[in-house]
């Protein structure tokens, strides 16, 4: 679907998972217990929320979810790994057992089209009418997370991807203004170089999604909303000179990065911005809260600003909830999408994780300084999708991509034939 703002930016958006219209009906009136039947007695909710940030977020939605439906048990469900790739491989064996749990979290967008493909989701839109979320959700929004007419997931939030964590300390230390704007990438890769001859790591970086992720945000800076978003379309050619020049970025990008960032996950590579290791980090919203945890003060302790060349468009992700067909809990499933993509639900999950509400009615004034940034960035700029967080393209695009990305950092590749691989893995399901 397109997805319009200031300007028009796509997002082929499939979303998750529903309940049918008999469970929407549920096996009681109001989302209990089911009768004899017990479908509300608990909801298994599968998530990679199993630390930091992400787990307190999960927590806080708990709580709520428990004082909304206290007749429904909450069975914790997460599986640790970084960006969900092993709650991602553990998921897809169970679907194909014929064991899916009852709702499991998923990254809105082209992440969800396999799962829809292969008949494993329920379509959720009559829970929409049935939880008003059609009025409490942004109406490109809702155009964005729709699929062949259907609605496949609630949206528990919205994160950033296209933003930089600065240490100011280390930048004044280094002769560089902490309050410093750049226009675009070589303005900031000249302050990077200034770092590095200082003997000071320039940019931590960590496993090999995060590097995928700084690869998109730089392709957004160096081509633009409308030529990125054309990528995921086939109008943007791959093998053009504009993509190679954004991959001679990407490559100067890696040489300002930390030598041991294949041992690291974003947490660690985050910390090292914090401690004063490393003057940059490019990383998601989910950021904020490993620095606001640790007490530290947006515009003192820490600064944040769109990737170099990419002010004025927000690189979109969001996570969501979904009813995978055969869910052994329908009304459990029904009762956490409720809580999901209630105002309550929404405003503590996302106070705790760093991210913004999807609903419009909540309320700024609650949100951190840099979450009231945010939300108004969702609402004035040009929204494109993430690719490492699977808004852009379909997991076996991303998959491709993530390999030819670790060849490349890696140093078993070169530019040209990154390049090629690149163009071959977005080909491939187009």
């Amino acid at each position: 679907m397109r997805f319009n703002r200031r300007t028009n930016a796509v997002v082929a958006g499939a979303v998750i998972a529903g309940l049918t219209l008999a469970a929407c009906g549920g096996d009681s009136d109001d989302g209990g217990d089911g009768g004899g039947g017990g479908s509300a007695a608990e909801v298994e909710v599968f998530t990679w929320w199993a630390a930091g940030s992400e787990k307190a977020g999960l927590d806080a939605l708990v709580n709520v979810f428990e004082e909304q439906h206290p007749e429904t048990k909450f069975v914790n469900g997460a599986v640790a790994g970084g960006a969900g790739s092993a709650a991602k491989d553990l998921l897809q064996s169970r679907l194909q057992a014929n064991d899916p749990p009852d709702t499991f979290q998923a990254h809105a967008g082209m992440e969800l089209l396999d799962y829809i493909n292969a008949g494993q989701l329920q379509d959720v839109s009559l829970l929409y009418d049935a939880f008003d979320l059609r009025e409490a959700f942004p109406a490109d929004l809702i155009e964005r997370l729709t699929h062949d007419g259907k609605i496949y997931s609630i949206p528990s939030n919205i994160h950033r991807a296209n933003v930089v964590w600065a240490n100011p300390a280390v930048l004044e230390e280094n002769g560089i203004d902490p309050d410093k704007t750049y226009a675009d990438l070589d303005e900031w890769f000249a302050d990077l170089d200034v770092l590095q001859e200082a003997g000071v790591t320039p940019l931590s970086v960590a496993t090999a999604w995060t590097q995928v992720h700084l690869l998109e945000t730089i392709l957004l800076s160096t081509l633009g909303a409308d030529a990125y978003t054309g990528l995921w379309e086939g109008e943007t050619d791959w093998n053009g000179p504009e993509v190679t020049e954004a991959l001679e970025n990407f490559e100067q990008a890696m040489s300002y990065t930390n030598g041991d960032r294949d041992g690291l996950d974003w947490p660690e590579a985050t910390q090292m911005v914090i401690d004063g290791n490393a003057a940059f980090n490019v990383m998601g919203d989910w950021a904020v809260a490993a620095f606001e945890e640790q007490g530290k003060e947006l515009g003192t302790d820490f600064t944040a600003f769109p990737v170099p060349g990419t002010d004025g468009v927000f690189d979109f992700l969001a996570d969501s909830f979904t009813l995978p067909e055969g869910a052994p809990h329908p009304d459990g499933a029904r009762n956490w999408l409720e809580t999901v993509g209630s105002l309550e639900g929404q405003t503590a999950f996302n106070k705790a994780k760093g991210s913004i509400p999807a609903r419009v009615d909540a309320d700024p004034a609650e949100f951190s300084a840099y979450q009231q940034t945010a939300i108004e960035s969702f609402g004035q700029d040009t929204i494109v999708s993430s690719l490492a967080h699977g808004a852009a393209a379909p997991v076996a695009v991303l998959n491709a991509v993530s390999d030819a990305t670790s060849k490349f950092t890696a140093g078993a590749s070169d530019i040209g034939t990154f390049q090629s691989e690149l163009a071959s893995a977005a080909a491939a399901t187009s």
